[in-house]
């Protein structure tokens, strides 16, 4: 895959500042479910999911400025109204710009796994941040985790339903793929290859 240029504009940074939710409605310019994505990475799944899926507002973010923009950069070419690109932290961002109970879906795609034992605190699902991913999402609403490293998706899958997530499967099994599901970049390629791809469709209980 070709690394994209960084292109000079910033996106999202209006977001980083807010010290409140936006008015979603008046974002996008029409009401509709409200969904995150957590490291879009080169933005493969959220192109696609937000072409399939036009009634969704889609929010996501990614720390590298170059996938960030880029990927914004190529949904305003497609005419994709309803993705929105924040370069930035989600961790630190997201408690201020999402109401409790405000998200319909949250989407996390092959995360680092931060192989180093010293560097396991930067992983993005920690209890605290899974705990507050929990209250933002409204009730029924829906965690869609991904991983290619069966350890660290155990983990994941540990620590999310030990704040409350609700495995439809059973305390720690991991979810069978489905045809209509949206790849990523990375996960078409595990498709292609067959190398395993772990999953998990959590649930905030009603």
């Amino acid at each position: 895959m070709t690394r994209p240029r960084l292109l000079p504009e910033p996106v999202g940074l209006k977001f980083v500042t807010m010290e409140r939710p936006p008015d979603w409605d008046a974002e996008f310019g029409y009401t509709g479910p409200l969904e995150l994505e957590i490291g879009s990475g080169a933005g493969g799944h959220a192109l696609e999911y937000c072409r399939r899926n036009p009634g969704v507002r889609f929010v996501a973010f990614e720390w590298r400025k170059k996938y960030a923009r880029d990927t914004q950069a190529r949904a305003d070419k497609a005419g994709l109204r309803n993705l929105r690109v924040i370069e930035a932290d989600a961790r630190f961002v997201v408690p201020r710009i999402f109401e409790a109970n405000s998200l319909a879906v949250v989407h996390l795609q092959f995360p680092d796994p931060w192989w180093k034992r010293s560097h396991a605190k930067r992983a993005v699902i920690q209890p605290a941040f899974a705990q507050l991913l929990l209250e933002k999402l409204a009730p029924g609403g829906r965690f869609d985790m991904r991983t290619d490293v069966q350890d660290r998706g155990e983990a994941m899958l540990a620590i999310l339903e030990s704040v409350g997530f609700q495995n439809p499967l059973g305390s720690g099994v991991f979810h069978p793929y489905e045809p209509e599901e949206v790849p990523s970049t990375r996960e078409r390629r595990y498709l292609a290859s067959g190398e395993p791809v772990y999953r998990a469709r959590l649930v905030k209980p009603g």
